[in-house]
């Protein structure tokens, strides 16, 4: 009997977070809680950090509530963070930051993570695939 391949296993959490400033607190502690009982890694404080960073921007950036969803599949992490505005981010963008704020994407990438940008009509989601496996 020939052997089959059996699907990767996929793990993924979602929750809606509040809107305001306490939301990048909030997806901090489902994210770090979420991560460390399903995939416990040497990388969960960079996701969570990276987890902070895309909930604050829609914090400062949109004034709405966002959804958070982690996906866990093949030693990879998906961070997605979707919000209600169709403004871009600008990806391009090599910025040093200042007293105001502008460090996220520098560290996301610092961090090793591949950013991509889902526009939507009536939002979008932005998307960062972290490696969880050393």
């Amino acid at each position: 009997m020939p052997a089959t391949a059996s699907a990767p296993a996929t793990a993924q959490h979602a929750v809606a977070l509040p809107k305001g400033l306490r939301a990048p607190a909030v997806a901090r502690r489902i994210a770090e809680r979420w991560l460390k009982a399903t995939e416990p890694s040497d990388h969960v404080q960079d996701a969570v950090l990276v987890v902070s960073e895309l909930v604050t921007n829609v914090v400062r950036h949109t004034h709405d509530s966002c959804r958070l969803t982690l996906t866990v599949q093949d030693g990879q992490l998906d961070i997605a963070v979707a919000d209600q505005s169709e403004d871009l981010p600008d990806l391009r963008q090599q910025t040093t930051g200042d007293e105001h704020g502008g460090f996220g994407m520098g560290i996301v990438r610092q961090l090793g993570g591949q950013v991509t940008v889902v526009p939507a009509i009536g939002g979008k989601t932005v998307h960062v695939l972290l490696e969880l496996d050393p």
